[in-house]
């Protein structure tokens, strides 16, 4: 099938290779002519395990394309994904510019039937605005679909060619064939395609990654329950994660959320909500509570210091929101190396993908090195931001040798609290007791 993807962002560039290694034509386009460039001469723009490999040898095959030409791009298109950034405002709505602009751009572009996909992120009824857009100048029959994109940064691949399952909102027959046809390859072990009509597909996705958003703050109030109570999270983890109606997943506590999916969503569907009268409280709530835990390590940090913090040097592991992506949208690395450096600490920082884009954002205000040890020399502390597995077992004998001071902040429960005291460190995380070293 001949497929076009408008955007060459994180989904876009996922959902575009990954359809072409199914042996579809695609032809990605985006309006920045340097990105395009790099993609046209093979090289990737973002990290994502996995995908370079199948990038690389889609372009090699001939199946994968990029251009800056939107003509072009959808020529001979069955079908066209809109995979354009959808940024909050700054009233928490999710801005539809992008999408309406090329949607209003697709019409007289349109030489037969062809099914247009929204493939973002978008509130409920965007399926309508951008139909009654395409309308306005579209002398050919077409089909508006919801089908929202459930990638998990890091595993996105997997998630595209394995999905545990496939929404589709249409409520048209032509519209629904295609869809099958198109996604039949990636459901062959049985995971379901399930059928809605648009504005309920558009909804599944915000619905999801709220609730998801809303289980990972429910862990960090429970976390912060048991420093006051004095009970271990990691138990009541289990305890929890055990019981079949509530699962094992998104319980473990740390510094909050981060990434470009749940802030932005959990702020969307609050808006939309609120725009028809309705008080979300719970989504409210997992707001705030979200935006406290990012930096609850710094209330730690001040007491261990005794409020001096000026001229300490903190090294920090982790700039990524997550492990296995370079991606730093809202993570909470940054809040803490904000807070920090107005304390006017020295920070020390590695990651194995995020540091190029940190520096865009930060330039010269902190320092970067290439592995943990570098970070950590001479430092007064270290700061866990990301749970990156090479952060899990370090040689602790190493890193004792090159740090000012055997403290450690960590953000992401990483280490075994016996194992700590063994190796002398202090030792503070979430939800937990302190280790004195």
């Amino acid at each position: 099938m001949k497929i076009a993807v408008v955007g060459t962002g994180y989904v876009g560039l996922v959902t575009g290779t990954c359809f072409a290694e199914t042996g579809n034509t695609v032809t990605c386009v985006d309006i920045d002519q340097e990105k395009v460039k790099k993609l046209q001469n093979g090289k990737i723009t973002i990290y994502e395990p996995g995908l370079e490999q199948l990038f690389e040898r889609n372009i090699k095959q001939e199946r994968l394309f990029f251009t800056t030409d939107l003509a072009e791009g959808i020529k001979d298109a069955k079908v066209i994904f809109l995979a354009l950034p959808t940024p909050p405002g700054e009233d928490g709505s999710a801005d539809l510019r992008y999408i309406l602009k090329v949607a209003s751009d697709l019409g007289p572009l349109l030489s037969e039937y062809t099914v247009i996909i929204d493939k973002s992120t978008v509130p409920v009824g965007t399926a309508d605005k951008v139909r009654e857009k395409i309308a306005t100048n579209a002398k050919v029959d077409f089909d508006v679909v919801s089908n929202p994109e459930f990638l998990r940064e890091g595993v996105a691949v997997e998630d595209f060619m394995k999905p545990d399952r496939v929404v589709i909102g249409t409520t048209s027959p032509r519209a629904r064939k295609i869809m099958e046809t198109l996604y039949a390859p990636y459901v062959r072990q049985g995971n379901p395609i399930i059928f809605m009509d648009e504005r309920s597909a558009e909804l599944t996705k915000y619905a999801a990654n709220s609730f998801l958003a809303t289980k990972i703050t429910f862990m960090n109030e429970i976390a912060n329950l048991c420093e006051l109570v004095g009970a271990d999270v990691d138990a009541v983890r289990k305890g929890v994660g055990t019981d079949n109606r509530i699962g094992k997943r998104f319980l473990f506590p740390g510094i909050g959320y981060g990434g470009s999916c749940f802030p932005k969503d959990v702020q969307a569907l609050a808006k939309s909500a609120s725009d028809v009268k309705y008080d979300f409280r719970i989504l409210n709530a997992v707001m705030d509570v979200n935006a406290d835990q990012k930096t609850r390590l710094i209330q730690k940090i001040k007491e261990y210091f005794k409020g001096n913090l000026k001229g300490k040097t903190i090294a920090f592991w982790g700039l990524s929101f997550k492990p296995h992506t370079d991606d730093i949208r809202e993570a909470p690395s940054l809040y803490n190396i904000e807070a920090l450096l107005s304390e006017g600490v020295k920070i020390q920082a590695h990651d194995p993908e995020a540091i190029e884009n940190v520096k865009r954002i930060l330039g010269d205000k902190i320092h970067y090195f290439s592995t943990p040890y570098e970070a950590a020399e001479g430092a007064d502390a270290i700061f866990i931001a990301t749970e990156w597995p090479e952060f899990r077992t370090p040689d602790f004998e190493r890193l004792s040798s090159v740090v000012k001071a055997k403290v450690i902040f960590d953000g992401r429960n990483l280490y075994d609290l016996s194992v700590m005291k063994e190796m002398g460190y202090t030792y503070y995380s979430i939800g937990r007791e302190v280790v004195n070293g």
